[in-house]
């Protein structure tokens, strides 16, 4: 009986080393990630939009990005006209604001629509919001594959859309490769799969292809024209700022 007590004992501390290790691992990896996706200390670029509906036809748009540390940012459409001045303000403790140019005014958006697509994209405003994976998820390590950690992330928001995302990062690099959404039920409804490129010292998601699975709808967004640490002042992302 001893001897089957010190076993188990020693069993349930081994499972609960390894737990620990897991735990640690998978929360170092997503900081990794999350500083490799924020590590700049601003940002400015252009983003085309390719829209790409179940019969293959395409709608272009373009739009500006700003953005400064990890909890600020402005997304701008520019063209086409019909478009055109639309924006989003992303702000520190959850805070988003858009503009309609054609009612004048700006609105906060609630956390109760955030679940909704961003201006017919496949991207939700939730997906738009400039805030690090660390803040909104809880990591789990699982088996690794070919040269990628895998994370599968539960929201820490009861509120969230999504009950998982599965995240394949970079074991090198430490940048996302794909990301894999559920929602409530558990069912698989998006994918976005990315495409890095170095730019100076950072590591810059020069496109991201997300694939909405109901209705097999695809957006890609593609940066261009990125510049890094341009010393922009918090002013730049205000309301009055977000109206101009």
């Amino acid at each position: 009986m001893r001897k089957l007590n010190l076993s188990v004992l020693v069993s349930v501390v081994m499972i609960l080393i390894s737990f620990s290790v897991n735990a640690q691992d998978a929360n170092t990896i997503l900081k990794k990630m999350d500083d490799v996706m924020y590590s700049p200390k601003d940002m400015v670029g252009k983003t085309k939009i390719v829209l790409i509906d179940k019969a293959g036809k395409e709608k272009t748009r373009e739009a500006n990005v700003t953005q400064k540390g990890n909890d600020k940012r402005i997304f701008r459409f520019t063209a086409p006209s019909s478009q055109a001045g639309i924006a989003v303000l992303s702000l520190p403790d959850d805070v988003m604001y858009m503009y309609m140019p054609a009612f004048g005014k700006e609105r906060r958006i609630s956390s109760s629509v955030k679940s909704q697509n961003f201006a017919g994209t496949d991207f939700s405003y939730d997906d738009m919001e400039s805030k690090p994976y660390a803040e909104k998820y809880t990591p789990k390590l699982l088996p690794e594959q070919d040269g990628v950690y895998v994370l599968e992330l539960t929201p820490m928001s009861p509120k969230s859309t999504y009950s998982k995302l599965i995240v394949k990062v970079h074991k090198t690099n430490y940048y996302p490769t794909t990301m894999e959404y559920f929602d409530r039920g558990k069912k698989k409804i998006k994918e976005a799969v990315y495409q890095f490129t170095k730019i100076e010292n950072y590591w810059n998601a020069a496109e991201i292809k997300m694939t909405d699975l109901k209705k097999n709808h695809v957006t890609k967004m593609l940066m261009s024209n990125v510049k890094y640490d341009q010393g922009l002042s918090d002013d730049v992302f205000t309301v009055r700022k977000l109206k101009q």
